[in-house]
């Protein structure tokens, strides 16, 4: 019922298992700001040029944005509610012991199965048995969280956890740090594996804090070129339970402990962020180039995704740790042999259906547990009838957000433990794509809180295409 017919040039019949190759990139908190979006304000011609080679899903949701929880769902298939994964403190393993996860799958179907830098949150804990050899993360000179430089090193050797300020930017070639030297790895490893059936995972640290990239990227973004978000505020209405402090930037030094950043601060923070950006899109740019050259890319679907968006100022927040639009909004890209590329869809998926996707493309069947759909007949019509609802959840305590989003509204509502409604919110996108305006109380749209109450009440399955 949701495989259409191959459109011309098109091919009819999916891969058998082993004929097409996987390569899986992760990019840690990326907003889909990029050009292949729609957007001028990074500069990405490698993920646009494999954007131009396969279909960008304009509005796909996490489910969750935050690392450990986003990941697990990617690998599992499965929504937090299932996996129970909700902080940075739980494996996957530890909550769902016999889950088939997406590596194992593609490692028991007879593919080699390599994770290299950051795939799951945990590493080694969350899927020891998942992959084909010990999961690899990249060493070299840097300190702490990746610093270069003595003066960032002094400071990160002075706090917990190897933090020292919340940006570097030093003249260094690409492999100084560790995406490059991640990237240098991933090629070597294709070259290693090109004349077998691979699952090659790949995840990129940036853009993720600290915002430390080679000085050459930071010389992309002149300061002076760098707009700050114009909605720097708390939407009207919202309830207090929708925000939060911001305190992954905040444990960095030099950051206020309370109040707002300086507008110096947030402008080079800003910058910052599109450097690592444009950094690790070169590293990208690296893993396609190997993949013309070795003559792989006819043969290898190419999954590209960030586990979350990541607020800018936005609402008078940085990170990620909410259920508005700019946090549970993230880019997801797939390519694929036989497929047409250089498509765009504005139907609302998941990632929770890039478990079957990946499956679908790749010749593998696709387990019965996963709480996704392939997108598969989406890539092949961007136009078709799709999902009517994506789901987003965000714990606050004992308070769970539960987060819908529909083509025009999202609507979210905070749940105590008891099943009572905490707080309401409502956001046009039509009238308002910012979330200016929480609309939930307004006496005028009592009708449309109300129908949206029931489309949630059916939950992501009454959302699937019929």
């Amino acid at each position: 019922m949701l495989a259409p017919a191959a459109l011309p040039g098109e091919s009819a019949a999916m891969a058998r298992p082993g004929t097409h190759n996987v390569l899986f990139i992760a990019v840690d908190d990326l907003r889909p700001q990029l050009a292949c979006f729609g957007h001028t304000n990074m500069k990405s011609p490698h993920i646009d040029r494999l954007a131009a080679r396969g279909t960008a899903f304009e509005r796909t949701y996490c489910q969750q944005a935050v690392c450990a929880p986003s990941r697990a769902s990617v690998m599992s298939g499965c929504r937090p509610d299932t996996t129970r994964v909700y902080n940075l403190q739980t494996p996957l393993r530890s909550t769902m012991p016999d889950v088939l996860t997406l590596c194992e799958h593609f490692k028991t179907g007879g593919y080699t199965a390599i994770s290299l830098g950051k795939i799951y949150h945990h590493g080694k804990r969350d899927d020891p048995r998942g992959w084909s050899e010990d999961p690899w993360r990249p060493t070299g000179d840097w300190k702490g969280r990746g610093y270069l430089t003595p003066e960032a090193q002094a400071i990160a050797a002075k706090t917990d956890q190897g933090r020292g300020p919340a940006w570097e930017c030093a003249d260094v070639a690409d492999e100084a740090y560790p995406d490059g030297a991640l990237a240098t790895q991933a090629v070597e490893t294709l070259r290693r594996v090109k004349d077998r059936p691979f699952f090659l995972a790949v995840g990129f640290y940036k853009p993720h804090l600290p915002f430390n990239a080679p000085k050459k990227y930071w010389d992309l973004y002149p300061e002076d070129q760098i707009d700050l978000a114009d909605n720097p505020f708390k939407p009207k209405d919202a309830p207090d339970i929708a925000m939060h402090n911001w305190g992954e930037l905040r444990s960095y030094p030099g950051m206020p402990e309370k109040g707002p950043v300086s507008e110096a601060q947030a402008r080079t923070l800003v910058r910052g962020y599109y450097a690592c950006t444009s950094y690790t899109d070169a590293q990208i740019g690296r893993l396609l180039d190997e993949l013309d050259r070795l003559g792989l890319a006819d043969k290898t679907v190419v999954v590209l995704w960030g586990d979350h968006g990541w607020h800018l100022g936005d609402h008078g927040m940085w990170c990620k740790h909410s259920n508005f639009e700019t946090a549970v909004h993230a880019p997801l890209i797939v390519a694929a042999p036989g497929i047409q590329g250089g498509r765009k869809t504005r139907r609302l998926t998941e990632f929770v259906d890039i478990y079957p996707t990946t499956c679908e493309l790749a010749g593998l069947p696709v387990p019965g547990h996963c709480e996704g759909i392939s997108l598969v007949p989406l890539m092949k019509d961007p136009r078709r009838e799709w999902k009517t609802a994506a789901f987003s959840q965000y714990p606050r305590g004992p308070v769970m957000g539960q987060s819908m989003r529909t083509d025009r509204y999202r609507f979210t509502r905070w749940i105590g433990k008891t099943g009572g409604i905490v707080a309401t919110e409502l956001y046009d996108h039509e009238a308002d794509p910012a979330e200016n305006v929480n609309l939930a109380d307004d006496p005028k749209h009592r009708k449309t809180v109300e129908e949206l109450a029931a489309i949630f009440k059916k939950g992501w399955r009454g959302a699937l295409p019929r």
